[in-house]
Order: C-alpha cells, then sequence, then structure tokens
C-alpha cells in the first residue's frame, strides 16, 4: 500500500474535515494524492476557496497540496487508504455518542474494496474499533476483515490554537491489526510526522493510550480545582501555593480552571462508560470528572455572593462575560464551560452580556441560544475573564475600571491580571 500511495497509484482519504481531519489531509496531500471528504457542503465549499473554517490554518497551508475536496460518495471510492478523523462526543447522559464515528464508518463501507485499509484516529474506549467499527465495514462493503482489508488505530494529537506541538513534530502512535497492517500503516504516517512514530502492539493499546491522556489531565486539573475551593475559603491565593510548590523539582505544573472542548472535558467518560460495562467503578476519574463540572456553577454562585456583600442585588446586577470558547486562541465554542458560568449566573437574575474575540456569532446562537454581544455596553457590576485569548492579555486595571460600577468586582479566571490589579476588588481561581 505505501509504494503505491507514493508513486501515487492509490489515493488516501480523510472522512471528516475539522480540528483533526483537515491538518492531517493537508499535511498528506504535500507528499500523495489525497481526497478530503465532509458531509458538510458549506465546509467542502470554503475548504475549496482554501479558508479554514476552524481559523487554526492559513491560506498558504493549502498551497501546493494534491487534494480534492468533496462531499460527494462516489469520489471516495477513487482511495484506497481511508483516514476516519470526526468526532467523538457525549450525549445528554454523559455517556459515549458514536452515531458520527459510525456513521463515518459506514460511508467508507460503502465505498471499501478488496487491499484497502481503513485507520480510525476519533477518540474511543479501548475495543470500539474492533467490536463497533469492524463489524460495520464488514456489513456495509461483505468484505472480510483480514482477508480482503486491514485496520489499524492512530490516535490524534491535534491541540488546537498550539502552533508548536503540531503534527510533525509530535510522536504519532500507530497500531494494526496484524504486523504487516502495522509496518504499512507506520510507514504512512511516517511521510508527514519528522520524530516518527511509535508502533503500539495492539489496537486496543492505542485506544488505551489515547483515552488516557486526556484523563490523566483531567484529574490533575480536578485536584488543582478542588484545593483552589479549599484555598479560598482559608483566604489564601491559590497561585501563590502554586508558584511556591512550584519551586520543588518534581512538582507537576497543573492550575485550576473551567474544562471543556471536545477532549479533556469528554474523553474521561469514554473511559469510565468502558469501566462500567466491566462492573468498575472508576472512583478518581468520576471524582475528577464531578469536580471539573461543577466549577462553573461554583464560579458563579461564588461571585453572586460576592456581589451580595457588596451591597448589589443581583436581580438589578450587570455582568460581562469576556471570552466563549472552551480554550484560548480558538474558535470552537464545543462543550465551554463558559455558558455553565452564564446559566447560573442568569438563575439569580444577573443580566449577562458575552463577548469574545474568535467565536462566531451564529453558531453560538445555535448551539446554546446566546446571542453574542458586539461588544461592552454600559456599566458592569462584575467582570468575569473567562478565557485567555492573546488579544485580551493587554487589558489594564484602567480599562475594567472604565466600565465598572462602584464596587465592582474583576473575576480573573485565568489569573491573566494577577498582580496588575491594585484598586479593584479582584478575584481568581
Amino acid at each position: 500500500m505505501y509504494n503505491h500511495l507514493v508513486s501515487k497509484e492509490k489515493k488516501l482519504a480523510v472522512i471528516g474535515l475539522g480540528y483533526v481531519g483537515l491538518p492531517i489531509a493537508l499535511a498528506f496531500a504535500k507528499k500523495i494524492s489525497v481526497i478530503g471528504f465532509d458531509i458538510s457542503a458549506k465546509r467542502i465549499s470554503q475548504l475549496n476557496s482554501s479558508v479554514d473554517p476552524s481559523k487554526e490554518l492559513d491560506q498558504t497551508e493549502f498551497e501546493g497540496c494534491d487534494i480534492t475536496f468533496t462531499n460527494k460518495l462516489e469520489d471516495l471510492k477513487e482511495a484506497n487508504f481511508y483516514i476516519v478523523a470526526v468526532p467523538t462526543p457525549i450525549d445528554t447522559y454523559k455517556r459515549p455518542d458514536l452515531y458520527p464515528l459510525l456513521s463515518a464508518t459506514e460511508t467508507v463501507g460503502k465505498v471499501l474494496k478488496k487491499g484497502d485499509y481503513v485507520v480510525f484516529e476519533s477518540t474511543v474506549y479501548p475495543g470500539c474499533t474492533e467490536e463497533d467499527c469492524i463489524p460495520v465495514l464488514e456489513k456495509k462493503s461483505g468484505l472480510k476483515f483480514k482477508t480482503d482489508f486491514m485496520v489499524g488505530y492512530s490516535p490524534e494529537r491535534i491541540n488546537p490554537g498550539d502552533k508548536e506541538h503540531t503534527l510533525n513534530n509530535v510522536v504519532k502512535v500507530v497500531s494494526g491489526c496484524c504486523n504487516e497492517a502495522l509496518e504499512e500503516i507506520a510507514k504512512v504516517y511516517e511521510l508527514v510526522v519528522s520524530v516518527g512514530v511509535h508502533r503500539a502492539p495492539s489496537i486496543k493499546v492505542a485506544e488505551a493510550a489515547k483515552i488516557i491522556e486526556n484523563t490523566q489531565r483531567d484529574v490533575n486539573i480536578a485536584l488543582m480545582n478542588e484545593l483552589s475551593l479549599i484555598f479560598d475559603k482559608l483566604n489564601i491565593d491559590t497561585s501563590d501555593v502554586l508558584e511556591a510548590a512550584g519551586t520543588k523539582w518534581n512538582f507537576l505544573r497543573f492550575y485550576p480552571g473551567l474544562v471543556g472542548g471536545h477532549c479533556i472535558g469528554v474523553d474521561p467518560y469514554y473511559l469510565t462508560y468502558k469501566a462500567s460495562q466491566l462492573g468498575i467503578h472508576a472512583k478518581v476519574i468520576n471524582s475528577g470528572r464531578e469536580i471539573n463540572d461543577d466549577m462553573g456553577e461554583h464560579v458563579a454562585q461564588t461571585l453572586v455572593k460576592k456581589l451580595v456583600s457588596k451591597g448589589k442585588e443581583p436581580t438589578t446586577a450587570r455582568a460581562l462575560i469576556i471570552g466563549a470558547t472552551f480554550k484560548e486562541n480558538v474558535t470552537d465554542i464545543r462543550n465551554s464551560k463558559v455558558y455553565d458560568v452564564y446559566h447560573e449566573l442568569k438563575s439569580f437574575g444577573v443580566s449577562v452580556d458575552i463577548i469574545d474575540a474568535l467565536a462566531d456569532r451564529e453558531e453560538l446562537l445555535k448551539e446554546y441560544k446566546i446571542n453574542l454581544a458586539e461588544g461592552p455596553s454600559g456599566k458592569y457590576d462584575l467582570i468575569i475573564v473567562a478565557v485567555s485569548h492573546d488579544v485580551y492579555k493587554s487589558f489594564d486595571e484602567a480599562y475594567f475600571s472604565s466600565m465598572m460600577t462602584n464596587f465592582g468586582i474583576l473575576a480573573d479566571l485565568k489569573s491573566l491580571y494577577r498582580g496588575k490589579i491594585k484598586k479593584l476588588d479582584y478575584w481568581s481561581l
């Protein structure tokens, strides 16, 4: 397969052209022939104009690429090596929602041919590729796994907003259904990952490795969030404590905050789901998830109490939330915990405006039924800086004071202005 791809006798297809799929597709398109497939006609139109809807890649990234963008199933038949890179969200009950993944798998199954390869990049629980996806491929294609087609798993390691750790310079974990498949898949990925790949001994190992990467971070951030709750009661600055503790050589540097997005705030639920199927209650992981999921409400409730302590009536108070995306320097609003803060403040009767330099107004309205304000309007009793976009780092005390009422509160959830606010009532996690 590798030799046929390099000689451009065969093509590689990427299914799902979002934060993960598009960078992969463009990287491969600089080396081999690629078909970029997405079900969104709007997205395909933008990509054909060299525009990344996620605003992660600029137009120069599209230059020199041998790639065809399409949403037509017929075009996928030209490929022989398929990479599935679609989202794996959770449902309202915090259970894995495999619909996007299985739908994409059905799409591939419809065009699968003898000798083809399929590699999954979507984050899943250990066993999902072999237990859920492969049967769909066999059913839709009428082909037999390992005899007619090969399957692998290579977990994505794309970090939105991160220009330092990119596809090219982060070791890629790869796995295959057999040794032959593993080596072919590894060689294909080595075309675009200069630092090399790690050959996992099985698909399940690769799936498990991915799921614990974000689970580990989630649990560590949960510890920091719990510590911030304790230190707040003790009237101790959490940042001061972490700075002091950080002087020890082996102290792990994690910080409290809102944990959302489509990775850290979601992936652990895939692992706890699988654990529950095995009769195991993942106590540490579930506890960490509970702490992190509750932080938005905690922030809002704490700030409402501070408003009341200053003699301000919540039902007549005005608040401004600066930042709506799930993390800094991205446009992605999926699973942003900023909205937990928003809704909790609203439940106390507080009037709330939200602004964001990067978030898309239409997406925000569609996803959360919230209108993104054009900008600050009038005076606020409470200002919450929830996301540390670079553009906000230059804000100073004079800026915040100019739009704040007497005895107003500045809540700095990312500690962006630590040590810089001298007169305003300043609070951080």
